[in-house]
């Protein structure tokens, strides 16, 4: 599929600021850092709130990052949407991260006008191996 963006990154980092305050309320820690077609990728800048007994970043983090992604690269492709709404995510935590940044790297597989089906892979930025892989689907409220 051909998908073409109508939204940018800062465009979603805004939308995202004035929807869902909470996200970043404590400091700046997700940012929708890139979108090209079909794809988006958010990273997190980690401080000990996301961190687990063990050294290292938590599952309910990772699954943070994965569902954000997809949510950014469906917004990147329908627009400003608030009610699209996950409704299935599977995650598969691959390997433990280290406490460093970490990116997730979201590509729409299907985008259809009531579901959208999205592929996500968790890594550290600057390159290493994934740390988790996540499929999400999102219902997609009728456009008005």
């Amino acid at each position: 599929m051909d998908y073409k963006p109508v939204m940018g990154a800062d465009e979603i980092n805004a939308f995202l600021t004035r929807e869902f305050p909470q996200l970043n309320a404590h400091g700046k820690f997700y940012t929708v850092t890139e979108v090209t077609p079909g794809s988006a990728i958010i990273r997190l800048d980690p401080d000990e709130t996301h961190i687990r007994p063990g050294g290292t970043i938590s599952g309910p983090t990772m699954f943070s990052i994965a569902d954000l992604a997809a949510y950014a690269v469906i917004l990147a492709h329908i627009g400003p949407v608030a009610l699209a709404v996950t409704t299935n995510l599977n995650i598969t935590f691959l390997r433990k991260p280290e406490v460093k940044p970490l990116e997730g790297t979201a590509k729409l597989l299907k985008l259809g006008k009531r579901l959208a089906v999205v592929d996500c892979g968790i890594q550290p930025v600057g390159g290493g191996d994934m740390v988790g892989h996540a499929t999400a689907t999102y219902s997609i409220p009728p456009r008005q």
